[in-house]
């Protein structure tokens, strides 16, 4: 006896960590917020050495080529118990590259054909 079975039920897509990461990052961007790896662990639950090599692979073609910059958080920012160098970052989409006027197409140059001369 061959059971039949019904159409597949929806299932629910669960984010990668890269997907949790790439979202958070840009939705910061938007308000022009950096975030410390320390910030992105709280907030997302993940450990900061994996959220370091994420944000690394968002950097790659794909990945999604996004822009990756870092800076160092100001001292009046950072807490009184961190005492070393605090790291921030910020993810932006990549912009297209502008194509250059010598790049864009030209119409080819009309040629006199010999045999119709």
């Amino acid at each position: 006896m061959e059971r039949k079975r019904g159409k597949g039920t929806a299932r629910a897509v669960v984010p990668t960590q890269r997907d949790v990461l790439r979202d958070v990052m840009l939705a910061a961007e938007k308000y022009g917020a950096w975030m410390t790896l320390r910030e992105l662990a709280r907030l997302t639950r993940y450990g900061e050495t994996s959220i370091s090599a994420q944000l690394r692979h968002l950097r790659k073609a794909e990945c999604g080529g996004y822009v990756l910059e870092k800076r160092v958080r100001q001292a009046e920012i950072v807490s009184s118990e961190e005492h070393f160098v605090v790291w921030e970052y910020r993810l932006t989409p990549r912009r297209p590259a502008r194509r250059r006027s010598r790049d864009v197409m030209r119409p080819a140059k009309i040629q006199a054909d010999p045999t119709r001369l």
